[in-house]
């Protein structure tokens, strides 16, 4: 990982120097385990364990940013007094409160000089921060929320994001990003589904390596959240137990870490809140040290989420002392807790040298700390807390940065319906735009942007970066119409009395835009967002019947989704003229949803998840088995409105010319799976091309289909392309009878199309030979050749 390094004083003339020679621990020729060592015989006990510590200094105390935020620990002591001993952490001084960016670099450095003055060793502190939609800092860019990216299928673009985010954060003096999340949507009732990637493991593996290596490129460390399994809690309540079995926890919750361990490098992991089968991740040495240790081969560190170690006593009631919850975590193999001490503190010292807990563990977490700030250049000789700490203005929204963000929000709207070609939209039409979040510059914000993360108690931080409300875009994308605007209603409450007034809009207009959806918060303050779940997949608060009152005035009604999850509309889906799903696409998300609807963007994002037909029959996902499909011994019927990986266009593709080559291969052999895509339209446009498997007969029950590779494949009227993907047998591995992860000789169905229901081309492929294990060393991805 490239170091963040600028000038410094000299360390300490006790830190093991002499004027010739630099303590081993000091020289960065040397490997950085063997440094850390170096350090680590040096230390006291009370110094190793204030490594594994953190302070959030400026702890807020009028709201929750984290949950059951005050069971954490009691108050703290002067900033003085807990770094007597040194520093493990700094938590978020970016982003605990809208903080102007220059003086809040300022304040860190200072924070670091601090830290560095009062440690015999002159050891800095990591200084982390949130960073899923952008680098949580005020005025920094908003980038799209995770479904958007997932919609995108766009990896080297969301790598592109993470590498402009990583540049803002290290510029300042960051070094550690709380992202991303790798949980893959398993029941979208959950309020955190905002913060996913998609439902396709594969999908959400691509895109998550490819933010990794972005981010960990401008010397930011990664943090792989939340692993593992806390996406499945039951009924989609937040935080809830988690019960799953070992293959899909393998074959699908699993397999995002690995390919951002393995192809994206990632340096940082942070287990899951929940409890598996009644053991919480936090404190389970087979899950933290067992699995992502011995079998997947991570070497980097594991930080607690907020509050977790604690929760091992007061929540879990798995301990019985804070104390006795630092000896669990610690001997599951976590080594730093978050947000600031409530377990790894005194309590841990006192427990040691009275033999509770054994002192190894706490050197095994420090040396693994120590080495991650050998890493990151922190205790090489010249560094220094921020080169831009002397700044007096700091631009965390550059041009650059905003222009990313427009790519990607433009990439991830995604054209659900369009009857009777009504979008794109006349540019002298007139349209009534009505929905309580057309007007709202917030709407287009998930609940880890700073705005919405901090704005229900500081009000100030709403007010930038700048982004224009959709009203606003679509103003100044058709000047030519006529556009009125009414709100009809919330978008939460019972209040139905602006139906009339906006329904009277409606019936002067040519067409109706309704902006329907979410608004994005913490912890019951909004309709999506950690701690925001929800009981159905129902429009939130009356919005739902506002479409039904626009709807019956019988003008044409596009509706666009402005949300955190997938919402079911299957009941107005036969009457509405259009509809457009945006997840929460961020300060640029405006211009891009007015751009579809004009028909200045020919829209390509295609959905990471299903959007149901009905707001019930949850949990559901596209990885569904046959008996999890419609059959005759149910009476429901899961079957969505719109499947996985759907989109439309403004233009048209056809697809043809499947080769399979070689047809036959072994079980650990390669075959190249070819087709021509063809732009039969009279615009230029992007096709989403997508190869889904499928396993006929095998000794355990099978998905139907599912994702094995993807490629944008932008094409001009007329124009043909040949598209290439390199299929190793690794990639039809699943968990077998036995548990072990095997490919297995037989059949092997290949289909291609633009979504997981619009397959136009099939075949399949034989293995062939002996079943084989397939390890944590296995072929992760499908390359893609485009000609």
């Amino acid at each position: 990982m490239p170091r963040i390094s600028s000038d410094a004083t000299s360390p300490p003339a006790d830190a093991g120097s002499t004027a010739d020679r630099p303590a081993p621990w000091r020289d960065p020729s040397r490997p950085a385990a063997e440094r850390a060592a170096d350090l680590l015989a040096r230390m006291t006990l009370e110094e190793k364990v204030a490594q594994l510590g953190s302070i959030w200094l400026d702890q807020p105390g009028d709201s929750q940013v984290a949950p059951m935020q005050g069971d954490g620990g009691a108050a703290q002591a002067p900033f003085a007094d807990l770094i007597k001993d040194g520093l493990g952490q700094l938590t978020r001084v970016f982003g605990t409160r809208p903080v102007p960016p220059a003086e809040a670099a300022r304040t860190l450095a200072a924070l670091q000089e601090q830290i560095v003055a009062a440690s015999r060793f002159a050891i800095p502190a990591i200084a982390h921060e949130e960073c899923l939609t952008g680098f949580a800092a005020c005025t920094a860019t908003i980038f799209p929320a995770p479904p958007a990216w997932g919609a995108t299928f766009d990896p080297a673009l969301a790598e592109q994001m993470a590498a402009a985010i990583g540049t803002s954060m290290a510029g300042v003096g960051i070094h550690q990003g709380l992202a991303p999340v790798l949980d893959v949507t398993r029941d979208p009732r959950w309020g955190r589904t905002e913060e996913t990637i998609g439902e396709d493991p594969y999908l959400v593996g691509s895109v998550g390596a490819a933010y990794v290596r972005g981010l960990q490129s401008a010397g930011v460390m990664a943090t792989l959240k939340h692993f593992a399994g806390y996406s499945a809690s039951r009924a989609g309540r937040n935080m809830a137990p988690v019960a799953i079995g070992p293959r899909e926890f393998a074959d699908v919750i699993l397999v995002p870490f690995e390919m951002a361990l393995r192809l994206g490098g990632a340096r940082s992991v942070m287990p899951s809140y929940t409890d598996i089968d009644g053991v919480p991740v936090s404190g389970d040495r087979a899950m933290l040290t067992g699995l992502l240790r011995e079998e997947l081969g991570f070497d980097g560190l594991v930080v607690s989420d907020y509050y977790a170690i604690a929760f091992l006593h007061a929540q879990h009631a798995v301990a019985s002392t804070p104390a006795q919850a630092a000896g669990l975590a610690l001997e599951a193999g976590l080594d730093v807790e978050l947000p600031s001490v409530a377990c790894y503190g005194a309590a841990l010292v006192t427990a040691v040298r009275a033999g509770q807990v054994p002192a190894g563990l706490v050197d095994r977490a420090a040396a693994r700390v120590l080495r991650a700030k050998c890493e990151l250049g922190l205790l090489d000789p010249g560094w220094s807390p921020s080169a831009a700490a002397g700044s007096a203005v700091i631009d965390l929204d550059p041009p650059e940065h905003r222009g990313l963000a427009r790519r990607l929000a433009e990439e991830s709207v995604v054209l659900l319906a369009n009857r009777d070609a009504v979008l794109p939209l006349r540019p002298d039409a007139s349209i009534a735009v009505i929905g309580p979040l057309a007007k709202d510059p917030l709407a287009f914000f998930g609940g880890y942007s700073l705005p919405r993360h901090l704005g229900g108690r500081h009000a100030e931080s709403v007010d930038g970066p700048p982004a224009a409300t959709f009203l606003d875009a679509l103003r100044a994308e058709l000047p030519g119409a006529e556009i009125s605007h009414a709100s009809g209603c919330a978008v939460r409450g019972t209040e139905r009395s602006g139906f009339a007034h906006a329904a009277a809009h409606a019936a002067e207009a040519d067409v109706v835009v309704a902006v329907v959806g979410d608004q994005a918060g913490l912890f019951g303050q909004g309709t999506s967002g950690e701690g925001c779940d929800v009981t159905d997949l129902r429009l939130p608060g009356v919005q739902d019947d506002l479409l039904r009152v626009l709807i019956s005035t019988g003008k044409p009604v596009v509706a666009v989704l402005v949300t955190g999850r997938p919402y079911a509309i299957g009941h107005h889906a036969d009457r509405l003229a259009a509809a457009v799903q945006a997840f929460f696409p961020g300060e640029e998300g405006g211009g891009a949803i007015a751009g579809v609807l004009s028909g200045r963007i020919t829209p390509s994002g295609r959905l990471p998840v299903e959007l149901p037909a009905a707001p019930g029959g949850q949990p559901s996902s596209y990885l569904r088995s046959r008996l999890a499909g419609k059959h005759p011994g149910s009476s429901v019927d899961p079957a969505p409105l719109f499947a996985f990986g759907h989109g439309l266009s403004y233009t048209s593709f056809e697809y043809d010319d499947l080769a399979l080559a070689p047809a036959q291969i072994p079980t650990d052999g390669t075959a190249e799976i070819s087709c021509t895509v063809r732009n039969t339209g009279d615009r230029a446009g992007t096709e989403v091309v997508q190869l889904y498997l499928s396993d006929p007969v095998a000794q355990v029950v099978r998905p139907l289909r599912w994702l094995a590779g993807f490629a944008r494949v932008p094409l001009d009227p007329g124009q043909a392309r040949r598209v290439t993907f390199q299929l190793h047998a690794d990639r039809t591995a699943f968990s077998g009878r036995s548990g072990a992860r095997i490919v297995e000789p037989g059949e092997i169905g290949v289909a291609i199309g633009g979504a997981s229901d619009q397959l136009k081309l099939q075949g399949s492929v034989l293995l062939t030979g002996p079943e084989r294990l397939a390890g944590a060393d296995r072929v992760l991805d499908t390359p893609v050749r485009i000609k």
